[in-house]
């Protein structure tokens, strides 16, 4: 017998998230928080249903976005910085809900989770939670490098409270900012190289920088100097800093978090192995290696290695160390960056690589500087490239991650009776283009808009 009251999706091809499942037309039945029903073909909608009518688009289950940064309002990155602006956390809030994720696991590691939703009293539809790296290596690598958003309470907390708290997950283990990554291309870098010369430079003029100097696995003794050479000269610094200065100031902006964060990446996976919980790795160069060593060290830790189409990787780098991952046990995660449609920093090489050669188990977004793209712009890219079929596309942001992280998303990734009601709509021939969104049984976005009325006075630029 049906309730009185609830909703039924009609009308659309319905993608299970299992990783095989597609109806060609189906139809999903919610009561309350709860998905009751996911049938193929037409049947009853029941009197008293509220009637969301797909035709023209696929039904999926919410992403669940489960490497993700700038979404809390307690300290960011693996760095401790200050807190994003309020009015930032909300605008990423936004986007990636008005991208169809409707589960989120910020991975910055040193927050509380106090600090999730702040001092806001009203609770954002898309679900988000924390993840914690609160050990002694990770901690003095954070204030190494920064620290600036850790008070007394982050640098005191513990791993173990944080689970008990709620915590998720256990990581992200090592960033761009500790290990010579991304963050640093983007900020650190930039910032040291202006207040040095004035001249503000690309990230990517940043990163050619650093690897001349370093080289993409931070191992380089001595720079490179005549390619330093060319590249100061064609960024316009030739005229303010030698290169042997230059050297000096990047070893100096880089190095100091290196030797503390990676010793954070054995109590890390110590601690996964303890309790059983799963834990994610910053994966490129400067890591990879060390990632194999730590998978043989502790074979019962579950290990996510982040990001493995890292931008520090060459395309057959990227498998190589993923083949090397798969085979002791590790989830291999891959994020869209900004290389799916912006481009700022980053290109399509190794998700590419890593995908036809299917090493991916799911796929996140990360964070680029603020520049991400979103997680369905890559599964759209995925299918039209015939990379993947449109369920194990899918499967990869919904069941494949419900899977890998049971303790965040044991109850959703499906379409499934009896699992959460989170159910993105999307538009059949783009599926980066989110039509509605319905968040733990509420309809958070219908027709691409959210409502204004649910959204806290800073997300508007205002104040009370």
């Amino acid at each position: 017998m049906l309730p009185d009251t609830h909703t039924v999706i009609i009308n659309g091809t319905i993608v299970t998230g299992d990783g095989s499942t597609l109806h060609e037309r189906g139809i999903v039945r919610i009561d309350g928080t709860r998905i009751i029903d996911v049938a193929k073909g037409d049947t009853e909608v029941g009197t008293g249903a509220v009637v969301v009518d797909a035709t023209g688009c696929t039904v999926i289950p919410g992403i669940i976005n489960a490497h993700a940064h700038g979404c809390i309002y307690g300290p960011s990155m693996p760095s401790g910085s200050a807190p994003l602006r309020p009015v930032d956390v909300d605008y990423f809030r936004n986007r990636h809900l008005l991208s169809g994720t409707t589960t989120l696991l910020n991975v910055c590691g040193l927050a509380l989770t106090d600090e999730i939703d702040g001092h806001s009293t009203l609770r954002h539809p898309l679900d988000i939670h924390l993840t914690t790296a609160h050990t002694a290596s990770n901690l003095a690598a954070a204030i190494a490098i920064d620290g600036g958003g850790l008070s007394e309470r982050h640098r005191t907390a513990r791993i173990d409270d944080m689970v008990d708290k709620g915590a998720k997950a256990l990581g992200e283990a090592g960033g761009g900012q500790t290990l010579g990554g991304g963050a640093q291309d983007y900020r650190f870098i930039p910032a040291a190289i202006k207040a040095a010369t004035g001249i503000p430079v690309h990230p990517n003029v940043a990163r050619a920088i650093k690897e001349a100097v370093l080289g993409r696995y931070l191992d380089r003794d001595m720079a490179d100097f005549p390619q330093l050479d060319a590249l100061l000269l064609e960024a316009g610094l030739a005229a303010r800093v030698n290169s042997s200065t230059m050297a000096r100031l990047i070893r100096e902006t880089v190095m100091p978090p290196v030797a503390l964060s990676l010793r954070g990446f054995d109590e890390i996976a110590a601690a996964s192995e303890r309790l059983n919980f799963p834990a994610i790795f910053h994966n490129a160069t400067p890591t990879a290696t060390t990632l194999v060593k730590l998978a043989e060290t502790y074979p019962k830790a579950r290990i996510i290695a982040g990001h493995s189409n890292h931008p520090m990787f060459l395309a057959d780098e990227a498998v190589r160390f993923g083949l090397e991952l798969k085979k002791r046990g590790v989830a291999i995660d891959v994020s869209t960056l900004d290389c799916i449609e912006t481009r700022w920093r980053n290109d399509t090489a190794n998700i590419d690589a890593l995908v036809e050669a299917r090493l991916v188990d799911t796929l996140s977004t990360d964070f680029a500087g603020g520049d991400w793209d979103s997680i369905l712009s890559a599964i759209q890219r995925m299918v039209r490239k015939s990379q993947l079929s449109l369920p194990a596309a899918i499967a990869l942001a919904t069941g494949n991650v419900s899977r890998i992280f049971p303790e965040l998303a044991g109850d959703r990734g499906l379409l499934e009776r009896g699992k959460r009601a989170d159910v993105v709509i999307v538009e059949s021939h783009n599926l980066g283009r989110v039509r509605h969104v319905v968040a733990n049984g509420q309809l958070a976005v219908f027709n691409g808009a959210m409502k204004v009325s649910d959204l806290p006075a800073h997300a508007m630029g205002l104040r009370r």
